[in-house]
């Protein structure tokens, strides 16, 4: 009888465990993205080679919440704000159309967006942007919760310092940077390289939610430190693009054929993303913005802003910066060009003089 009843009681156990409900975890995500974007029409003639049309393209960070919540468990909560409502109807009708994934609800600010979340997502334009967003939902009205946020913005590791700050101080939780490389491609696609500025404590909290949404996590330090490396990598990049434009037209000017050229280069000493991948001359890089009259890619205005954000960092830290000028120089004279303005980055190539 003993032995019954202990494994009836048992049973019970394991059946009151296996009935019991899994906790709902609730995720807020902020910033969507602008929706309106330029893309060129393949042009039919040389004359017609700067015709744009507008066409509504859904970016990073439109991206990145759709995987989410097709990551997360039906018995979870994603919580969305934009400013732009368009871009919040957009993402649900996505979402209904999909199978899976969390619970979406399109919420009427960034404070009632976070108001019951655990964990809040954020990926902002500029360090105003981030700084207003964060004062609106560290009002006094907030519920005290050991929340995460985790900024994905690109912006100066001061900010992200001073915003970190004021959620330690209102006792909000904990905020973490994590700068994103892999653009509106890697977005949809899932394969993001994150670079994670977080004290220990945090990274085993950070790094599941930001696998939902990319690739690859990289720890690079103390809170501010992943925006120091993003920083760092953005400013070798704008000015390893100028070179690569500056020598590919120096070799076609020269002569030689631009693959053959290209081909050099990629295994010789000055290979490069910019020459490897993102080749500025049309017919290199079969996939490159190049082949598309410099449609989509990391706009130039990115890129810009990134090169400036990078001089802030660098005067802060007194570190010389011998090619910032000049190469911040190119990129401003560029954009204000009709023919460059809000294309991707390589299109210096043409602002140089590059046959296309």
């Amino acid at each position: 009888m003993r032995l019954v009843a202990a494994r009836l009681a048992g049973l019970a156990q394991r059946r009151g465990f296996a009935s019991t409900p899994r906790r709902q975890d609730h995720y807020a995500f902020v910033g969507l993205g602008q929706m309106v974007g330029l893309d060129a029409v393949p042009p039919a003639s040389p004359a017609q080679k700067t015709a744009t049309q507008l066409t509504w393209r859904p970016l990073q960070g439109y991206q990145m919440a759709k995987n989410l919540q097709s990551r997360l468990r039906p018995t979870d909560k994603l919580s969305v704000f934009d400013i732009n409502p368009e871009a919040m109807k957009s993402l649900e009708s996505d979402v209904k159309s999909a199978s899976g994934g969390a619970k979406v609800e399109l919420a009427p600010s960034a404070w009632a967006a976070s108001k019951e979340a655990d964990t809040v997502i954020t990926v902002l334009p500029e360090p105003q942007h981030v700084q207003g967003v964060y004062k609106s939902i560290l009002t006094g009205a907030l519920p005290r919760k050991d929340r995460l946020f985790i900024d994905c913005s690109t912006i100066d590791p001061s900010t992200s310092r001073e915003v970190a700050g004021s959620v330690s101080a209102a006792g909000q939780g904990t905020f973490v940077d994590a700068p994103m490389s892999g653009g509106v491609v890697g977005a949809a696609a899932g394969t993001l390289t994150f670079m994670l500025g977080a004290g220990a404590h945090a990274v085993p909290r950070a790094e599941p939610t930001l696998l939902r949404m990319g690739k690859r996590v990289l720890h690079c330090g103390e809170q501010g430190a992943g925006l120091s490396a993003k920083l760092a990598n953005n400013y070798l990049l704008a000015l390893s693009n100028i070179a690569t434009a500056e020598a590919m037209n120096l070799g076609i000017r020269w002569g030689l054929d631009p693959k053959k050229l290209a081909g050099v280069i990629n295994v010789s000493t000055g290979r490069c993303w910019p020459s490897e991948v993102n080749n500025p001359v049309r017919g290199v890089v079969a996939n490159a913005p190049a082949a598309r009259d410099y449609a989509g890619g990391f706009g130039i205005s990115l890129m810009k802003k990134d090169l400036r954000l990078a001089m802030v960092a660098a005067r802060e830290a007194g570190a010389k910066m011998a090619l910032a000028d000049a190469a911040l120089g190119v990129y401003e004279a560029a954009e204000r060009r009709d023919e460059c303005k809000g294309r991707d980055f390589s299109v210096v190539y043409r602002y140089l003089g590059g046959k296309e």
